[in-house]
């Protein structure tokens, strides 16, 4: 992982490809509450967090991952 990205790193990274309103999107956020977030959403956002913050998750990963907070646990945020 690159420098230590925090959890407003991604949380900001995932409201602008979701193209949500700041703050709308939180570590209780569940996916299939978000319309916007579907599955291609969904590998957009892991591959953003790869090549814009270099937080890997591996596909395995990624494709159980459920809600927001997951996603932190697996970036090393939580």
């Amino acid at each position: 992982m690159a420098d230590k990205v925090t959890q407003r790193d991604i949380l900001d990274l995932i409201e602008e490809l979701l193209k949500v309103p700041a703050g709308s999107i939180t570590a209780d956020t569940q996916i299939g509450d978000v319309e916007e977030w579907d599955s291609l959403m969904h590998v957009m956002i892991i591959g953003e967090l790869e090549s814009r913050l270099g937080v890997v998750i591996p596909l395995e990963d990624a494709v159980e991952v459920t809600c927001v907070r997951e996603l932190l646990e697996r970036a090393g945020c939580l």
